[in-house]
């Protein structure tokens, strides 16, 4: 383990890799000199519009060059890159960013719409920077363009620098208790991630590797570290598409690609995808939920061997199953392991215990705590839930899970109201409370049910008050989650709505979502 951070491995690839591509983007590339400079000069203009160390620059954009070249601003300063999901409301985005108080505002054109909505409401803002190249949106008069920003800025070195013990990251999860959490991401952190997986996906500076998940994503932006940390290029798409994906990596040879499972399924399931020539891939790395051993063995099939898995949370890495350990033709032993999410990585301790904080029995469930590698440092403005996660040294991660007699990890439930659909989290309470806003709903509760594409789709069971002597029609299905759309991003609102005239209840009082998920599945076997 080295003493670098990132502020130092963009200047050290500056000089050692110069003109060699470090950002690629359609035709557009960036040079690992011209990162640097450009990161300079976007960290000067930020001095000059009054961001100091450790304020928050936040940053509303899909993925882009531009995009790095403002985290590269911050991991050259101090300052903290405040990254958010583009897909949020105008609702859940005015939280995030009241809680975070950022100084700058960098967005792309596209988001000012939503974000003009919230303006009024976000004192701390002193600069609003607009990436102004989007057909059909252009900068708004109350922002900078950030290509005059930067126009101003050229060949200017800011006058504070950061150092390894920095916070150089603040990424919000969904919480179980429906109120995103801001994780605290230090640079020293970063660092031993970055380091981690480089060594893990084997990369070197000559390497390409794609990402196609959004980089304000923790599991994107790790990769993207990765590939930084050895002077690789990163090509970016701004979103997934399977057919883009599977042309990306025949016409620019590309040898590492990240992807969530459902995105592994689109591919192998792709038309084009038989006869196309995946031979450059030397690696190919999923995360953020199991995937389906039918899904494996196709890919597994079309990739080759090459496939590695991990786990862990915005707030830590906990295992790994690396590619030697996926043998779809193995054992019965081997194919077993297929379904677990690997061993602990090297120097991350993983405990499995019970309601009363005790270890479990060496082949009993229990919820999966870890502590060592690279962890976060706590949640911004939430000593509550810091607290909450942190036993003693070891994080609670929320979920249930088992170990086999060969150490493999394997999840068996999830002890946090979490859903995961298409990769992305989602808390069933911030569903629900959405819900709640419509008048006519008495109670609801909302579950993930199995889904062959997306892992989870989110379904809602709903309770409706009486409707009073007018005998007035409540509210349909399509009424209701289009009501969710004014609160929610759009991947969070139901696909589904059940009517009940009350919901099941547990002995304590507390709606029994074991049986809604029963029923439900029943339902859809019948």
């Amino acid at each position: 383990m080295t003493d670098s951070w990132f502020g130092e491995v963009i200047h050290r690839h500056a000089r050692q890799n110069a003109d060699a591509p470090a950002w690629v983007e359609g035709d557009r590339s960036l040079t690992h000199r011209a990162y640097r400079d450009r990161s300079l000069a976007c960290a000067a203009a930020l001095r000059q519009r009054g961001v100091e160390r450790l304020d928050r620059v936040a940053l509303l954009s899909m993925n882009r060059i531009e995009f790095m070249e403002v985290c590269g601003a911050c991991e050259l300063t101090g300052f903290i890159a405040a990254t958010v999901n583009f897909r949020l409301s105008a609702h859940e985005l005015r939280t995030q960013l009241q809680d975070c108080a950022p100084t700058a505002l960098v967005f792309e054109s596209t988001y000012a719409p939503l974000i003009d909505e919230i303006r009024a409401d976000l004192p701390s803002i002193k600069a609003w920077i607009c990436f102004d190249d989007e057909p059909r949106f252009t900068c708004p008069d109350w922002a900078e363009p950030f290509e005059a920003v930067m126009a101003a800025a050229a060949g200017q070195v800011p006058d504070v620098a950061s150092t390894i013990d920095d916070i150089a990251y603040l990424v919000y999860t969904s919480g179980s208790t429906g109120r995103p959490k801001g994780c605290i991401l230090g640079s020293r952190e970063l660092t031993r991630k970055a380091e981690q997986h480089a060594a893990d996906l084997g990369i070197i500076s000559t390497d390409r590797v794609l990402i196609v998940m959004p980089l304000f994503h923790v599991g994107a932006r790790g990769v993207a570290s990765a590939a930084q940390w050895r002077g690789a290029a990163v090509h970016i798409h701004r979103g997934f598409d399977a057919g883009a994906f599977i042309a990306a990596v025949q016409q620019q040879r590309i040898t590492v690609a990240h992807l969530a499972p459902t995105m592994v399924q689109m591919v192998v399931e792709h038309p084009s995808a038989a006869t196309a020539d995946f031979s450059s891939l030397k690696a190919v790395f999923y995360s953020a939920a199991a995937m389906p051993s039918e899904v494996l063995r196709k890919a597994f099939a079309l990739f080759g061997p090459i496939l590695i898995q991990a786990y862990g949370q915005t707030e830590g890495i906990v295992s790994m199953l690396p590619a030697h350990q996926h043998q779809p033709d193995g054992t019965e032993r081997e194919r077993a392991r297929l379904l677990s999410v690997g061993q602990p990585y090297p120097g991350v301790e993983v405990r499995l215990i019970d309601d009363d904080g005790n270890d479990v029995t060496a082949t009993g469930a229990g919820e999966i705590t870890y502590r060592g590698g690279a962890m976060f440092r706590g949640y911004w403005n939430d000593s509550v839930s810091t607290f909450a996660a942190y036993r003693d040294g070891w994080i609670r991660s929320g979920d249930i899970g088992r170990f086999d007699d060969d150490g493999f990890l394997f999840i068996v439930d999830r002890k946090k109201d979490m859903i995961i659909t298409g990769g992305e989290n989602v808390a069933s309470r911030e569903v629900e409370e959405a819900l709640l806003r419509h008048d006519s709903i008495a109670e609801c509760a909302v579950v993930g049910l199995p889904h062959p594409k997306w892992g989870e789709t989110i379904h809602a069971f709903v309770a409706l008050r009486e409707l009073g002597a007018g005998g007035a029609i409540g509210p349909n299905e399509a009424e209701l989650i289009e009501h969710c759309r004014k609160y929610l991003a759009s991947y969070k609102k139901p696909t589904g709505i059940t009517f009940l005239a009350a919901l099941p209840k547990l002995p304590n009082g507390k709606v029994d979502k074991v049986t809604l998920r029963v029923q439900s599945r029943s339902r859809a076997e019948s």
